[in-house]
């Protein structure tokens, strides 16, 4: 077949093929079910179902939340039946109400056996937030909950019962004072004279300090123990004469962090204050200030008030404040911040250059560290606690180890003579004891020992009593190793005449003789803390 021939028949069928009129595709029938109503489509697209339901000539919108069957990746057919299920999500909530509990706490302020309410017990609410489902507007039968919100805490009810345990009664140098349930608490002569000496039962620990003469008591007590709606977090009172069960009375400050007696001045106080902050933790901000007030003994009344220290910033971690510590002479007043330790300068009311600096310890949460500080009898050294070296690779502020130090008030030497001692270790000087062998007095230093250095914050500790350099350090309660430890943070206190100190275990009051290794248990309700000894 020649060429051009083919060329002319493949032209023809070209012709006769695009002649042949072309097939119109069938409408398909789908039927959708969805919001009460079902409605008939025509349509021609071999789509699938979300592309056939999301034409605008459909006209169907989907939920986040609808289901749709058959799914949507299914290709529609002839006849094909899609069914919407709409799909609502709601969170309800609901309050319940919690009720309290009762606890039964030993106090020493009854007689044996005795009971008495001494918290009224008040029921909580708790608010709980469920997400539901409603599937065409029918509620599912499984919520699912999503939070819980304590709107009132319950308030236990505390029956308080005199403990039927029996004191062995000792002989007690001076005024031992201490907190027991709220409630200062004094000890004099024996062991069995003990009494409290307020009746207020919300004292915050913060303040508490005995004077000199063993007469007057100054302390803090909480604000929100009382008024949830109060703008102060606590107020300052004194005891003008605790010998006489005298009135106590309110002083002029209140959001004190701190407060004590100044050595060699009657009647006479220094005080810092805070900003109280509710709601946000830990409840103040420091102002870092520093005031002296002379008071009326009887009344309290402010008799004149000097402003020392003005407000600051406070170096690191400032909201939760400067401490301060007085020498036994009253000439000197050390101050201490989250990284270093100085002097105030009370002449040119500035605070000095530090004579101990060290890495501020960072907790990661809503507290911050401060050294406890001791004066020699002689107020020529400070024993105090400072933030060791790294055990590791860590951040120096991240470093678990605490070293027990002494330094001169000239900060011209630093004896590390504890290491490892431990977050809490708070060494103390005792009182110069007086030797019948020798024209030297004698001076020891007692601390707390951590068991575990590298985890003190939690940790227990062992009382530990060595002379004033550190040396013949010996580990004097509990006696046994193989006994719990002693719990800390908690202040420790010598005796007058520097022969015994008082601390607490187990939440009770105990005294140990240092030369014999001799305790006692002064209390038995687990309710103790803070002792001082004048």
């Amino acid at each position: 077949m020649s060429q051009r021939l083919l060329t002319t028949l493949t032209i023809a069928l070209t012709v006769l093929v695009s002649c042949i009129p072309k097939e119109t595709p069938t409408e398909m029938q789908i039927t959708v079910i969805a919001d009460g109503r079902e409605r008939v489509y025509f349509y021609g697209l071999p789509v699938t179902v979300g592309e056939f339901l999301s034409d605008t000539l459909v006209g169907i919108e989907l939920g986040e939340n609808d289901r749709v069957n058959p799914q949507k990746f299914t290709q529609i057919s002839d006849g094909l039946r899609i069914t919407i299920v709409r799909v609502e999500e709601q969170v309800e909530c609901e309050q319940q109400e919690v009720p309290y509990s009762q606890r039964t706490v030993l106090y020493e302020g009854l007689p044996p056996g005795e009971q008495r309410v001494g918290q009224a017990g008040k029921n909580g609410l708790l608010e709980i937030c469920y997400r539901i489902y409603l599937d065409d507007g029918i509620r599912r039968d499984n919520p699912v909950e999503i939070r819980r919100t304590e709107i009132v805490t319950p308030q236990d009810e505390v029956i308080y019962v005199g403990p039927t345990g029996a004191i062995e009664p000792i002989p007690i140098t001076g005024t031992l004072t201490y907190i027991n349930h709220g409630t200062a608490w004094a000890i004099q002569g024996s062991s069995t004279n003990k009494r409290p000496i307020s009746d207020h039962s919300d004292l915050d620990s913060r303040v508490f300090s005995l004077s000199t003469d063993r007469r007057r008591l100054l302390y803090t007590r909480s604000v929100f123990e009382n008024d949830q709606n109060s703008t102060s977090f606590n107020e300052l009172w004194m005891q003008p004469d605790i010998t006489q069960n005298s009135d106590p009375v309110q002083l002029v400050p209140s959001d004190v962090l701190y407060a004590d007696w100044v050595p060699g001045l009657q009647n006479t106080i220094t005080y810092s204050t805070a900003e109280a902050t509710p709601g946000v933790a830990p409840g103040w901000r420091a102002h870092n200030d520093l005031w002296r007030m002379r008071i009326d003994p009887t009344t309290g009344q402010a008799i004149n008030v000097d402003e020392i220290l003005g407000r600051s910033t406070g170096g690191l971690y400032a909201w939760w404040g400067t401490t301060y510590q007085w020498s036994p002479d009253g000439t000197r007043l050390a101050w201490v911040q989250a990284d270093q330790i100085g002097l105030v300068n009370l002449d040119e009311q500035v605070l000095d250059p530090p004579i101990l600096t060290y890495p501020a310890f960072r907790t990661d949460a809503d507290w911050s560290w401060r050294a406890t500080t001791s004066w020699s009898p002689d107020s020529s050294l400070i024993a105090t606690t400072i933030h060791g070296e790294p055990l590791g690779l860590e951040l120096p502020e991240k470093s678990p180890i605490f070293n027990v130090t002494i330094t001169d008030v000239e900060g011209n030497f630093r004896a590390e003579i504890v290491k490892g001692a431990g977050i809490w270790s708070s060494p103390i000087y005792s009182p110069e004891i007086t030797r019948q062998d020798s024209e030297f007095p004698l001076v020891y230093l007692a601390y707390l020992r951590s068991r575990d250095p590298a985890s003190s914050i939690s940790g227990e500790y062992d009382l530990v009593v060595a002379d004033r350099d550190g040396s013949n350090a010996q580990v004097i309660f509990p006696p046994d190793k193989t006994l719990p430890g002693l719990k800390a943070p908690q202040q420790i206190a010598w005796s007058p005449d520097g022969r015994e100190i008082a601390f607490i275990y187990q939440g009770n009051l105990w005294i140990i003789a240092v030369d014999s290794g001799v305790a006692h248990q002064l209390t038995l309700d687990s309710g103790a803390s803070n002792p001082i000894w004048k």
